[in-house]
């Protein structure tokens, strides 16, 4: 049968420049094989399903696909599948908050701007790296374990590591090589410039490292954890992307609850699809 179906790029407002994200918006009744037969055929990063919610505080439930594995929680998924959700007509419960459910919970996002913020998960898993573990990183990098400032886990769902190098540059100069784990790295800007961080993540496939355009979810553990030491202020702007050509904006808020993980995003393709 026909379904409701966009493609949007999130964390950016020019079409082509930010990360992008397949959104099923009749997702009831398509079984899980074909959820990940479809997610496989986009090849995209990740591919959502819009279904009915279970909960009574949420609006939809949402399963977030890749081409190889189900995940509970990703970033550019929830921003990108709720701006779909609201353009195509979606009224939340609630008019100053919409509430994703998925595989981690209910995700709170609130329009913020011209765009849309989720409130970062808890982290699963945090604290230290062990040193066996460091060094691999290092050496994936192509960095001496000296030039890491700081490592540590920073996992809200998809099982990231989190690096700290110098500055901006150390982060752009990164070529990694084949790890077993993703690896999120991050360096400051020079003071004064218009985002205060580079963020760039790598992620195993068959073998090799792939790079992520820009990813809510490393963005919102990252955040929690520069946060947290001191490192960061918020507000602050973190650009991703920027190694492959894209140019995303990751913008950081916080309150007295919750950290905040929000950006633009554009619609790129508007139609059906048969599933």
């Amino acid at each position: 049968m026909g379904r409701r179906f966009r493609q949007v790029d999130v964390f950016t407002s020019k079409p082509y420049f930010g990360n992008a994200l397949a959104v099923v918006l009749d997702g009831e009744g398509v079984s899980e094989g074909d959820m990940q037969r479809f997610a496989q055929w986009t090849n995209l990063s990740e591919t959502t399903f819009v279904l009915p919610p279970t909960s009574d505080d949420a609006d939809y439930l949402v399963r977030i696909f890749t081409p190889a594995q189900e995940l509970p929680f990703a970033g550019h998924p929830t921003l990108g599948t709720c701006h779909a959700w609201l353009e195509a007509g979606g009224t939340p419960k609630r008019p100053e908050v919409i509430v994703q459910e998925c595989g981690a919970g209910l995700v709170p996002v609130r329009r913020v701007g011209t765009g849309l913020a989720f409130a970062a998960p808890p982290l699963l898993r945090s604290g230290p790296v062990d040193d066996e573990l460091a060094g691999q990183v290092a050496e994936s990098l192509g960095v001496g374990r000296a030039d890491i400032v700081d490592i540590e886990w920073a996992d809200n769902g998809p099982g990231w590591i989190a690096v700290q190098l110098a500055d901006a540059d150390a982060v752009l100069a990164l070529t990694p090589g084949y790890l077993d784990e993703k690896v999120g790295v991050v360096g400051p800007h020079p003071a004064g410039s218009p985002a205060a961080f580079e963020v760039r993540a790598f992620f195993p496939v068959a073998g090799a490292m792939r790079e992520d355009p820009v990813t809510g979810s490393l963005n919102a553990s990252v955040a929690q954890w520069l946060l947290r030491t001191g490192r960061a202020t918020a507000p602050y702007l973190a650009t991703q992307g920027t190694a492959l050509g894209r140019a995303g904006r990751v913008h950081v808020t916080a309150d007295e609850k919750d950290i905040w993980i929000g950006g633009d995003t554009v619609t790129c393709v508007s139609g059906e699809v048969e599933l």
